[in-house]
C-alpha cells in the first residue's frame, strides 16, 4: 500500500496531504482547499520568535507571563499556566503544562516589544516573504488559523532549509527546552520526559507518537485539534503535512502513525 492509498482510507470527509523535501514536493494528494489547522499555528509562533530574536526585538529570558516566568517558559509550555485560562496549575519550570494561554501571553509580549499587532508581525515576517497567500490568522495566535496543504508544505520546507533566519537560530526552536520536564501531550498521553522546543513539539523517545515509529527522535512539529499535523524530520530530510475536516480523536492515533511510517519507507530514500 502506498501512502496515498492509506490516506484515502481515513475516516474523514475532506482532507489533503503533502510530503516534501527541502527542494521539492515528493507526494501530494486529496483536497487542496482551506482547512482549520488549530495548533499548527504554533509553528508560525515559533518562527515569529526566531525572527524577533535575530532582529533584536525579543529576549528569551525576559520576564513575561506569571511571576517568575520568562518568554522561554511561555514558549516551552513551562510557565505552569492552564490550557485556556490564566490559572496556575504548577510552579514555573516544574512540569510541562500545555498552554494556549502561555502562547497568547508570548504574542502579547511580542506586540509590546515591537509596537506591532501579532497578526501584522506574522504577515510581514512570514506570510508575505514566503508567499503564503492562503494562510489566515483569524483568532488566537495559538490555534486560530486556516491554511492549505500548499502553504504548509512551503512552511515545512522553511523548517528543513530556513531562509527567514539562520540555521543556528532555527535550531534554538527545535532543541528541547527544560528537557527534563514531564507532562501530558494532550490527546496522546503522559510522558517523562515530554520534550518541547520553543512552541514546537519534539518526538524524542515518546511512544506512541503521532508521527509514527520510523521518524527519528529529532522529529519536530505539531498536530492540531482540528485533525491536522505537520512533522519535520531533519535526520532523513523530509516533512509531511496532513489536513482534515474531522477533529482529532482516537481515529487519528489509529491512522496517522501508520501513514507516517509508510511515508518514511516510501520517500526517505528520495531525499
Amino acid at each position: 500500500m502506498t501512502p496515498g492509498e492509506q490516506f484515502d482510507l481515513w475516516p474523514v470527509d475532506g482532507s489533503g496531504y503533502s510530503v516534501t523535501s527541502a527542494d521539492s514536493v515528493l507526494d501530494r494528494g486529496g483536497d487542496e482547499g482551506s482547512f482549520e489547522v488549530a495548533s499548527i499555528a504554533k509553528l508560525f509562533v515559533a518562527l515569529t520568535a526566531m525572527i524577533a530574536i535575530e532582529e533584536g526585538s525579543l529576549e528569551l529570558d525576559a520576564p513575561a507571563g506569571p511571576a517568575g516566568s520568562t518568554v522561554r517558559h511561555l514558549l516551552a509550555h513551562a510557565s505552569g499556566l492552564d490550557f485556556d485560562s490564566d490559572r496556575r496549575l504548577a510552579a514555573v519550570g516544574a512540569r510541562r503544562v500545555y498552554s494556549n494561554t502561555g502562547i497568547e501571553m508570548y504574542a502579547a509580549h511580542l506586540e509590546e516589544r515591537t509596537g506591532m499587532p501579532y497578526g501584522e508581525y506574522l504577515r510581514l515576517g512570514i506570510l508575505e516573504p514566503l508567499k503564503l497567500s492562503e494562510t489566515v490568522l483569524h483568532g488566537s495566535p495559538a490555534a486560530g488559523m486556516r491554511s492549505t496543504v500548499g502553504d504548509l508544505e512551503v512552511l515545512a520546507r522553511e523548517f528543513l532549509r530556513p531562509t527567514l533566519v539562520s540555521d543556528e537560530t532555527l535550531h534554538l526552536a527545535r532543541t528541547p527546552v527544560f528537557a527534563e520536564l514531564s507532562g501530558v501531550l494532550p490527546g496522546v498521553g503522559r510522558f517523562d520526559p515530554n520534550p518541547f522546543g520553543l512552541a514546537i513539539e519534539i518526538k524524542g523517545d515518546k511512544s506512541p507518537h503521532w508521527s509514527g515509529t520510523l521518524t527519528s527522535a529529532e522529529t519536530f512539529g505539531h498536530f492540531g485539534g482540528a485533525g491536522t499535523f505537520l512533522w519535520v524530520d531533519p535526520v532523513i530530510g523530509i516533512a509531511t503535512v496532513a489536513l482534515t475536516d474531522r477533529a482529532f480523536g482516537g481515529w487519528a492515533m489509529r491512522v496517522w502513525p501508520g501513514f507516517s511510517d509508510l511515508v518514511v519507507r516510501t520517500h526517505a530514500r528520495a531525499t
